[in-house]
């Protein structure tokens, strides 16, 4: 398939921004597979569309500070660095920019000095491969060096850095939010458990791979990077319940479709793990995990849109998408939500 197959267009003023108040007050465009009908709701009335006995799965993932600016050891030279994955003790995956003031052997600063890095290495991908250095706890100067990493089409930074985490956040690694998540609050989740929805949380380390630009044409030819997950044996059990008894699997989030649809067996039977995926969803792919999806409103040519469009099929998405800019639905991060049934 063609990268302009997943192109459509998207007013600037439609970018959302700032993120609505409260939580759950975003709006919801509900897309009916089969007959491909919709509805426009808010993200409070989800729990209408769920059912007891249904499995509502969630990325338990936190996002860090892992936006850092530092300086040239000798030059100076101003540069920023973007935490990706902790590969090992004090080695990261790293993006930096401008990256041609970042060879191999560059010693950076951070701060006053009080961390420091060196780069071991360039990857395949173009990132930096750092080993970093420092006395104080490293929670800490994250919390005092770093900045959360915004999506770069949003200019604004939210009043409160906390409306770019979910409430459920808890495993620290992230260098961008789940951000289907960021429409749940405490008495939402609270309501659904009450209606006999089992809530269950994996984990996936938002790193590169979900916002990593396609640059192929022939989309098979894109490579995805990999990222961390792990789902424990009593999320696994209560997922595999669900289905048992001929519930639903209803995924928050596209990190929570890779997840599950990389643990889940061909017969659709979660087995628990952790490790590194690389999955790569798009038309053609065949679902063996998830029966109903929360997403918000996906990038052109992303591969974000590839695989809801994988999921609805590519010409329902464009059609509900093209019904969302007409009727002025908020995009992207901080934007409105979809269910998809």
């Amino acid at each position: 398939m063609r990268i302009e197959e997943f192109d459509y267009e998207l007013p600037p003023e439609l970018i959302a921004q700032q993120p609505v108040e409260p939580r759950d007050a975003s709006r919801l465009l509900v897309l009916h597979r089969e007959g491909g009908s919709l509805e426009h709701r808010h993200f409070y009335d989800l729990p209408r569309y769920l059912e007891p006995g249904d499995a509502l799965v969630v990325n338990e993932t936190k996002v860090i500070p892992a936006r850092l600016w530092a300086r040239r050891a000798g030059t100076g030279a101003k540069v920023e660095v973007l935490l990706l994955n902790r590969q090992a003790g004090d080695t990261w995956e790293t993006l930096v920019r401008p990256g041609r003031r970042v060879p191999a052997g560059t010693e950076l600063l951070f701060g006053q000095g009080e961390l420091r890095a060196k780069v071991k290495g360039i990857t395949t991908a173009g990132g930096r491969v750092m080993e970093f250095f420092y006395d104080a706890p490293w929670e800490q100067l994250l919390e005092r060096l770093g900045e959360m990493p915004l999506p770069p089409y949003i200019k604004e930074k939210p009043a409160d850095p906390g409306r770019y985490q979910t409430v459920y956040a808890r495993e620290e690694g992230s260098a961008a939010a789940p951000t289907a998540g960021l429409h749940f609050t405490p008495r939402l989740l609270q309501e659904i458990r009450d209606h006999g929805v089992t809530v269950a949380s994996i984990l996936l380390h938002v790193g590169l791979g979900t916002f990593r630009p396609v640059k192929v044409e022939n989309i098979q030819e894109h490579e995805m990077h990999a990222e961390y997950y792990a789902v424990t044996p009593e999320v696994a059990t209560a997922i595999n319940a669900a289905r048992a008894a001929g519930r639903r699997v209803v995924a928050v989030g596209t990190t929570v479709v890779r997840t599950l649809e990389t643990v889940a067996g061909e017969d659709g039977v979660i087995h628990p793990g952790s490790g590194w995926t690389d999955i790569f969803i798009y038309p053609g792919y065949r679902f063996k995990a998830i029966d109903c999806l929360v997403t918000n409103f996906h990038l052109p040519r992303s591969t974000l849109l590839m695989l809801v469009s994988a999921f609805a099929g590519r010409e329902q998405i464009l059609a509900a998408y093209r019904v969302a800019v007409r009727e002025g639905y908020r995009f992207f991060s901080f934007g409105d939500a979809m269910l998809i049934l």
